[in-house]
């Protein structure tokens, strides 16, 4: 367990496309929330959910906020996280991702050095929803929420950023499973299809 930090799972979407809230999704048989919370409780001294539905998490271990400031999509939710963590570090990810890697996590730990944001690249672009956080982010993202801006990418001019290239970490999850989210039925179907077939 790393003391100093927090594992922050937003779980604020509408899960419009899937129909269902995607937290209690099951993966192999486990929701995708209980997946990710039981990594974290290995990983973690703090874990965070930031959600509308506070009831629905209530049997979970871990602390339990509403948005700070509402309507402002992820970038909302992460702010939230950020400000209510007990450490300086925080990593962050949605609800949706039932493949996360502790072996990634811990890679992405030993970056962290004197850097605000420690955020993975890959191929399809930067994965803010799998990155540390420090408390150094709160300023500059409250200053791009109140531009109306929502991208949590929106702030990183205005921080330290080390970006973690694929080609590192490619060893550890060569399937790139880590970054994968559920967003629909369809999603959901292929995915244990492709896990069927490895």
């Amino acid at each position: 367990m790393n003391q100093n930090l927090a594992g922050i799972i937003l779980s604020g979407g509408t899960s419009t496309r899937m129909g269902e809230n995607k937290a209690f999704i099951e993966v192999e048989g486990t929701p995708i929330i209980h997946r990710i919370h039981s990594l974290f409780e290995r990983l973690f001294n703090e874990i965070i959910i930031v959600t509308q539905k506070k009831n629905l998490f209530s049997n979970l271990n871990a602390k339990i906020y509403s948005d700070l400031i509402p309507n402002r999509g992820v970038l909302g939710g992460l702010y939230t996280g950020i400000f209510f963590s007990s450490f300086s570090f925080s990593f962050c990810v949605a609800c949706d991702m039932p493949f996360l890697k502790e072996s990634i996590i811990q890679y992405l730990i030993r970056k962290i050095d004197n850097y605000d944001v420690v955020v993975p690249k890959t191929e399809d672009g930067l994965q803010p929803l799998h990155a540390f956080y420090s408390k150094n982010c709160l300023e500059p993202m409250k200053k791009i929420m109140e531009q109306g801006k929502y991208k949590i990418i929106d702030f990183y001019p205005m921080v330290k950023v080390k970006i973690v290239d694929e080609h590192e970490f490619f060893s550890l999850d060569p399937m790139k499973e880590s970054f994968i989210n559920v967003n629909t039925p369809e999603e959901l179907l292929l995915i244990k299809k492709g896990r069927q077939s490895f």
